[in-house]
Protein backbone atom coordinates (compact mmCIF):
# COMPACT_ATOMS: atom_id res chain seq x y z
CA UNK A 1 0.00 0.00 0.00
CA UNK A 2 2.59 2.56 0.94
CA UNK A 3 4.33 1.55 -2.49
CA UNK A 4 0.91 2.40 -4.47
CA UNK A 5 0.98 5.59 -2.49
CA UNK A 6 4.20 6.97 -3.07
CA UNK A 7 4.10 5.51 -6.58
CA UNK A 8 1.01 8.37 -7.29
CA UNK A 9 2.61 11.05 -5.38
CA UNK A 10 5.70 10.67 -7.63
CA UNK A 11 3.01 10.89 -10.67
CA UNK A 12 1.44 14.01 -9.65
CA UNK A 13 4.58 15.39 -9.06
CA UNK A 14 5.19 14.83 -12.32
CA UNK A 15 1.89 16.09 -13.94
CA UNK A 16 2.24 19.21 -12.09
CA UNK A 17 5.67 20.44 -13.45
CA UNK A 18 4.16 19.12 -16.82
CA UNK A 19 2.75 22.64 -17.91
CA UNK A 20 6.02 24.16 -17.33
CA UNK A 21 7.62 21.86 -19.83
CA UNK A 22 5.34 21.85 -22.42
CA UNK A 23 5.33 25.59 -22.55
CA UNK A 24 8.69 25.76 -23.84
CA UNK A 25 12.12 26.71 -22.58
CA UNK A 26 11.70 30.76 -22.66
CA UNK A 27 8.30 29.89 -20.63
CA UNK A 28 9.84 28.16 -18.27
CA UNK A 29 13.25 30.50 -18.14
CA UNK A 30 11.15 33.66 -17.93
CA UNK A 31 8.95 31.86 -15.05
CA UNK A 32 12.25 30.93 -13.14
CA UNK A 33 13.00 34.71 -13.66
CA UNK A 34 10.12 35.95 -12.03
CA UNK A 35 9.82 33.79 -9.33
CA UNK A 36 13.52 34.70 -8.39
CA UNK A 37 13.12 37.98 -8.62
CA UNK A 38 15.27 39.07 -11.69
CA UNK A 39 12.78 40.97 -13.38
CA UNK A 40 12.95 43.53 -10.73
CA UNK A 41 15.72 44.55 -12.40
CA UNK A 42 15.75 42.77 -15.60
CA UNK A 43 13.88 42.56 -19.00
CA UNK A 44 14.39 40.62 -21.72
CA UNK A 45 14.41 43.24 -24.36
CA UNK A 46 16.55 46.41 -23.79
CA UNK A 47 15.08 49.74 -24.57
CA UNK A 48 12.74 49.95 -21.46
CA UNK A 49 12.78 53.39 -18.81
CA UNK A 50 12.02 52.87 -15.09
CA UNK A 51 9.48 54.92 -13.91
CA UNK A 52 10.94 57.87 -13.07
CA UNK A 53 12.36 58.29 -16.88
CA UNK A 54 15.79 56.84 -15.48
CA UNK A 55 17.68 53.83 -16.92
CA UNK A 56 16.47 50.81 -16.08
CA UNK A 57 17.75 48.91 -12.91
CA UNK A 58 19.72 46.45 -14.56
CA UNK A 59 20.57 45.40 -18.38
CA UNK A 60 18.27 43.81 -20.56
CA UNK A 61 19.47 40.08 -20.90
CA UNK A 62 19.59 40.48 -25.28
CA UNK A 63 22.05 43.11 -24.04
CA UNK A 64 23.61 40.93 -21.51
CA UNK A 65 23.76 37.90 -24.76
CA UNK A 66 25.32 40.41 -26.96
CA UNK A 67 28.19 41.60 -24.55
CA UNK A 68 29.43 38.18 -23.43
CA UNK A 69 28.97 36.56 -26.65
CA UNK A 70 31.76 34.24 -27.72
CA UNK A 71 33.39 35.25 -24.38
CA UNK A 72 35.40 32.01 -22.91
CA UNK A 73 34.43 32.18 -19.80
CA UNK A 74 31.15 33.86 -19.88
CA UNK A 75 28.92 31.45 -18.34
CA UNK A 76 31.30 30.83 -15.17
CA UNK A 77 31.51 34.97 -14.99
CA UNK A 78 27.70 35.60 -15.43
CA UNK A 79 26.89 32.40 -12.90
CA UNK A 80 29.15 33.81 -9.98
CA UNK A 81 27.71 37.38 -10.74
CA UNK A 82 23.95 36.20 -10.03
CA UNK A 83 24.86 34.01 -6.95
CA UNK A 84 27.11 36.27 -5.31
CA UNK A 85 26.78 39.82 -6.52
CA UNK A 86 28.66 42.51 -8.26
CA UNK A 87 30.84 45.37 -7.26
CA UNK A 88 29.87 48.93 -7.74
CA UNK A 89 33.44 50.00 -8.55
CA UNK A 90 33.69 47.26 -12.16
CA UNK A 91 30.49 48.61 -13.54
CA UNK A 92 30.45 47.34 -17.08
CA UNK A 93 26.96 48.98 -17.67
CA UNK A 94 27.75 52.72 -16.33
CA UNK A 95 25.55 54.69 -18.86
CA UNK A 96 23.08 52.23 -19.61
CA UNK A 97 21.15 51.21 -16.50
CA UNK A 98 20.34 53.34 -13.38
CA UNK A 99 22.03 50.39 -10.89
CA UNK A 100 25.45 50.34 -9.19
CA UNK A 101 25.74 46.50 -8.78
CA UNK A 102 24.11 43.98 -9.07
CA UNK A 103 23.29 42.16 -5.25
CA UNK A 104 23.97 38.89 -4.51
CA UNK A 105 21.01 35.88 -4.98
CA UNK A 106 22.43 33.37 -3.55
CA UNK A 107 19.57 33.05 -1.35
CA UNK A 108 17.02 33.73 -3.88
CA UNK A 109 18.09 31.00 -6.48
CA UNK A 110 19.78 27.74 -6.73
CA UNK A 111 23.40 27.17 -8.62
CA UNK A 112 21.91 24.77 -10.73
CA UNK A 113 19.10 26.87 -11.83
CA UNK A 114 21.40 29.78 -12.03
CA UNK A 115 23.42 27.80 -14.38
CA UNK A 116 20.30 27.41 -16.54
CA UNK A 117 19.41 30.72 -16.35
CA UNK A 118 22.72 32.06 -17.51
CA UNK A 119 22.34 29.51 -20.23
CA UNK A 120 19.39 30.23 -21.70
CA UNK A 121 20.64 34.22 -21.67
CA UNK A 122 23.91 33.57 -23.18
CA UNK A 123 21.86 31.65 -26.13
CA UNK A 124 19.43 34.48 -26.70
CA UNK A 125 19.05 35.80 -30.12
CA UNK A 126 20.30 40.23 -30.06
CA UNK A 127 17.57 42.49 -30.15
CA UNK A 128 15.58 43.23 -33.57
CA UNK A 129 16.80 46.59 -34.77
CA UNK A 130 14.19 49.38 -34.69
Amino acid sequence: MKARATILSLLLAGVAHAPALAAGPDEAMLTLASTSGCITCHSLEPGGKGPDGLPPVGPAWKDVAVKYKGAKDAQAQLTRTVLMGSSPYESHWKGKVSGLAMPPNKVAISETDAKKLVAWILALPPAAKK
